[in-house]
């Protein structure tokens, strides 16, 4: 009995990627779109979260904060419609790593700071802990999906394979 290339595992690749690709591009659109707008309606906040770091002077912090938001959700759009997707990988895979690097900046310098991931974030009140752990461990969870989108960023039902002229699905003759 022979093992033919789609019993074995690595012949099952070329038809499990484009859907695990499918899944990382929405994962990671939720979670940007989810972001920023649970900022976008409060961008003092998201100002005073950004600030509650103490790495930029107050006012580059605001600004910051302000615009993050925004950023967030166009990240999570094009991510939506599967346009410039590995650009906005690499965009990702690089705010991500900004995000993980302030945490864990806040966690050894010993600040009580919610990080204001998924909302307003900042100072905690007193006797409340910060969770930097689980923060930092979802954010490496988040750059994987990035990650897997930075190597094989074409996936079925996107903007990107549309204008390439491909199929929404590889076809499994190949």
């Amino acid at each position: 009995m022979t093992v033919t290339a789609e019993r074995t595992p690595a012949g099952r690749w070329p038809l499990v990627r484009p859907w695990l690709g499918v899944a990382a591009r929405l994962g990671l659109a939720a979670v940007w779109l989810v972001a920023g707008g649970a900022k976008v309606g409060d961008l003092a906040a998201s100002g005073r979260a950004v600030n509650a770091y103490q790495v930029m002077p107050y006012e580059a912090a605001t600004v910051i904060g302000a615009a993050l938001p925004f950023v967030e959700l166009a990240l999570g759009l094009l991510l939506l419609l599967g346009l410039a997707t590995r650009l906005i990988a690499v965009v990702s895979v690089a705010l991500l790593v900004v995000f993980v690097t302030g945490i864990a900046s806040a966690w050894s310098r010993g600040l009580a700071i919610d990080c204001g991931c998924f909302g307003s974030g900042g100072q905690l009140a007193a006797g409340q802990a910060p969770s930097y752990l689980p923060e930092i461990l979802r954010d490496l969870g988040f750059l994987a999906l990035a990650g897997f989108l930075l190597i094989w960023p074409r996936t079925p039902f996107s903007v990107d394979g549309w204008l390439a002229g491909e199929p929404p699905v590889e076809d499994d003759d190949e």
